[in-house]
């Protein structure tokens, strides 16, 4: 939090940025392959003593002209990161760098804009239009996509002995994505099956220079992380998404034209809000929550069958948000996911004013300018806020634990609030919480248990499934 006058001892804030280029560099190479992002902030608060300290971020020289930041690790000071009347947003989505407009046709996409701006809230009242005059489409759509998937799944473990969740899951979320919000089917368009990896080739250019991809970092580093990927490589591609979204989402682009967008910025704008933030969200944090509650053994797959379908049955047999919310054990375990993994780790802002920002043990003066930046899983696995904060516990925010949701971030905002045209949450925060559950809830209507082999991509888990024991109840 921020105060303008602290209980806390002030302190200047420990670190520095070393000379100027190579300072960036060495932070970078530590960042990416000497230590690795946890290592890399988990030395220096350790060298500092501190949980707020000064360092670089990449991607540095050449891609971003300034890499300092202010380092924010701790719960206490994490949500000034969310705080609009104290910091700025503008082109801060990706961090100390912003991708070329040529990878969004022209356009500073809704996520790269500042509340203070006014199309900022021309844009987010047409996502929160849409989200409303299609969220009855969200749970039939989304029971006929996932039950395709698993078909397949289980058809995949009879001839192989196993399935990959990646592709399938990746395919699966880009078709519920796109029948939910716009009412079409991609694979009975002329974009077929492509989508998700057009989808995952533009989201290279954007995010590569943040990513360590597994490539030799003597190969990776001098390219990726040091030039932009050239956008004209993905023209074609983007063209294509472009035209499918342009073709598909009539409705809504008359909606964005009645509020003053124009039809073409607004079909940008969706093309990002489905492909970057809900397409990117499901591939990453989808196989995130299988992994974490096949981790957690059968006990408790036991008790989120029993739970679930308890709910379901006394239902009348029906999935609906209220069956949902009666599931508090479920709607637990993916509050939990969120915390111990948030699919979006760093948070960028820029100080509007001169601040003084508060960690548990000191207070720290900012200055109006100055790169603030939050790794989000030091922020929720804060041992000062949550017990066993490294541990994975399903009923963590169960009953009283509810009090602790304050401390879940994933969104751009604390879970107890929501996205207002005010403020930077994500529009779908409810929405992607929802899809959450309800691959958890289809999980286990039709299995009583499931077995993976987990493994590392450069978006988080990789999965495979190796059983799927079919549901005898």
């Amino acid at each position: 939090m921020s105060s303008e006058s602290s209980n806390l001892p002030m302190r200047e804030i420990p670190g520095g940025y070393g000379l100027p280029f190579i300072g960036a560099i060495k932070d970078r190479l530590d960042y990416f392959y000497n230590q690795g992002p946890e290592k890399f902030f988990q030395s220096r608060a350790q060298k500092y003593k501190s949980t707020v300290f000064r360092s670089n971020m990449p991607p540095g020289p050449f891609i971003a002209s300034n890499p300092k930041v202010i380092v924010l690790l701790d719960a206490k000071s994490f949500p000034i990161l969310f705080d609009v009347t104290k910091v700025e947003k503008r082109n801060v989505f990706t961090g100390t760098f912003m991708p070329s407009t040529k990878l969004t046709g022209g356009y500073r996409v809704l996520s790269y804009l500042d509340p203070s701006e006014a199309r900022h809230t021309q844009l987010k009242t047409f996502l929160f239009f849409l989200l409303k005059s299609r969220s009855s489409y969200v749970i039939p759509e989304f029971h006929s996509t996932y039950t395709a998937l698993f078909e397949s799944l289980e058809k995949g473990i009879a001839e192989e002995g196993k399935a990959g969740f990646g592709n399938a899951n990746d395919q699966a979320g880009f078709n519920f994505l796109c029948r939910m919000l716009y009412g079409t089917n991609p694979p009975e368009t002329s974009l077929g099956t492509d989508g998700p990896s057009i989808i995952q080739k533009w989201l290279l250019f954007q995010i590569a220079p943040i990513k360590a991809l597994g490539l030799p970092k003597f190969l990776e580093d001098p390219t990726i992380h040091t030039f932009p990927l050239p956008p004209f490589l993905i023209k074609k591609d983007y063209k294509r998404l472009y035209d499918f979204f342009y073709k598909s989402t009539g409705f809504a682009l008359d909606e964005a034209v009645s509020l003053g967008i124009p039809r073409e910025e607004a079909c940008h704008n969706l093309l990002f809000t489905t492909c970057f933030n809900s397409f990117g969200g499901i591939k990453i944090f989808f196989p995130t929550i299988v992994k974490w509650v096949a981790s957690a053994g059968v006990e408790l797959q036991a008790r989120l069958v029993e739970e679930i379908r308890s709910a379901v049955k006394s239902n009348g047999g029906k999935v609906t948000i209220a069956a949902v919310e009666k599931m508090s054990l479920m709607k637990s375990v993916i509050y939990e996911a969120l915390r111990i993994e948030p699919p979006v780790p760093l948070q960028y802002a820029k100080a509007k004013t001169d601040l003084v920002i508060e960690s548990h043990e000191n207070a720290f003066k900012v200055k109006k300018g100055e790169m603030l930046f939050g790794y989000q899983p030091f922020a929720t696995k804060d041992p000062k806020i949550f017990e066993n904060p490294d541990k994975f516990v399903p009923d963590r925010f169960v009953g009283e634990g509810e009090k602790l949701l304050q401390y879940v971030l994933w969104s751009n905002g604390p879970e107890t609030e929501g996205p207002t045209l005010a403020n930077k949450q994500c529009a779908g925060k409810d929405l992607v919480v929802l899809f959450s559950r309800l691959l958890v809830v289809e999980l286990f209507l039709r299995y009583d248990s499931f077995q993976v082999q987990i493994g590392h991509s450069a978006l988080g888990a990789s999965v495979t499934f190796t059983s799927l024991k079919k549901a005898t109840s």
